[in-house]
């Protein structure tokens, strides 16, 4: 199991065992702000709009890349969140399931897979980044659109927190990026634990919320296998359509591989600080599919690309 998933699985326990509340709490959220717009920050710092620009003589791919995470995975979460939802589902776990399909793309763990695979890596690292770039103003459209009332709707209050803690950060980390590129590269490491320690906080901000509310109570065990298995299928329909959708496409096996791995999967990192900010005080049970989620997508992806270095067509 990835180490991070079992600090997040801590982090949840703490949130269960000792939840902020009053005065805490306010602070606790007032901490969790500041982090997410560093995250979006350090997104926008790391993420070279020139690399990105220069890869687009692979347009065919990454337009592939992007229809995969942003059109096809939607869909097929609409039909599982307004389909399945209702019926194995809470209301609350439904819209979580629907989130998840509109996040962005992974970055690190797609071109981690890509390459184990023996795939096309520039193609990967380029089409995570438009992932990411796109993401930032695709994902919250969509979930106001796609989720109505669970995020707020289209209200200018909703784009107004949107744009101050996600977009406005991000934008600053690429204007600065003349003098932040450096330092961030030759930090990437110890940046890596300032991410993580954000990311932490935020799920302990949300599911101290949740606890303190009560809302835990609606997750039963029955509830939640019937959860695994619609991301199991959700997951499996989408590996399907990346490799073999690509093929009827046209693709190579080494563009193909890059599709498959960068257009299958969800981005942990960037989809919980937006969840965050999208459902307030429903966001303990929105990003528990995504939670569950990344962990499965790892998972199946480390032994399908171990498979995939073995194929014949890899020597």
């Amino acid at each position: 199991m990835d180490p991070f998933i079992v600090a997040l699985l801590a982090t949840v326990g703490l949130a269960a065992l000792l939840p902020a509340s009053g005065t805490t709490a306010e602070a606790v959220e007032g901490a969790s702000t500041g982090a997410i717009a560093l995250l979006f920050f350090l997104y926008g710092a790391r993420l070279s709009t020139r690399e990105a620009l220069e890869g687009l003589r692979h347009w065919r791919l990454h337009l592939t890349v992007l229809a995969c995470t942003f059109a096809l995975f939607p869909a097929l979460g609409l039909v599982g969140a307004k389909g399945l939802g209702p019926v194995l589902l809470t209301p609350e776990l439904a819209s979580g399931l629907l989130f998840l399909t509109l996040v962005p793309s992974t970055v690190q763990s797609s071109i981690a897979f890509t390459s184990i695979a023996r795939g096309n890596v520039p193609a990967a690292i380029c089409a995570g980044s438009f992932s990411s770039l796109v993401g930032v103003v695709l994902t919250p459209l969509l979930a106001a659109l796609l989720l109505g009332g669970a995020v707020g709707g289209l209200s200018a209050d909703a784009l107004l927190r949107i744009v101050a803690q996600l977009l406005v950060p991000f934008l600053a980390g690429q204007a600065t990026r003349r003098w932040t590129a450096g330092f961030v590269g030759r930090n990437r490491r110890v940046l890596s634990y300032v991410d993580r320690g954000a990311i932490l906080l935020v799920v302990y901000t949300a599911f101290s919320e949740g606890m303190v509310r009560g809302v835990w109570s609606q997750v039963t065990p029955a509830r939640l296998a019937a959860l695994l298995g619609v991301e199991a299928l959700l997951l499996a329909v989408m590996l399907a359509l990346t490799w073999y959708g690509s093929a009827r496409l046209g693709f190579a096996r080494e563009d193909r591989i890059a599709i498959q791995f960068a257009g299958s999967k969800k981005s942990l990192a960037a989809g919980l600080p937006m969840a965050s900010v999208l459902f307030g005080a429903q966001a303990s049970l929105a990003v528990l599919p995504l939670m569950l989620f990344h962990q499965m997508q790892l998972m199946v992806c480390a032994v399908i690309a171990r498979r995939r270095a073995r194929d014949p067509e890899a020597a």
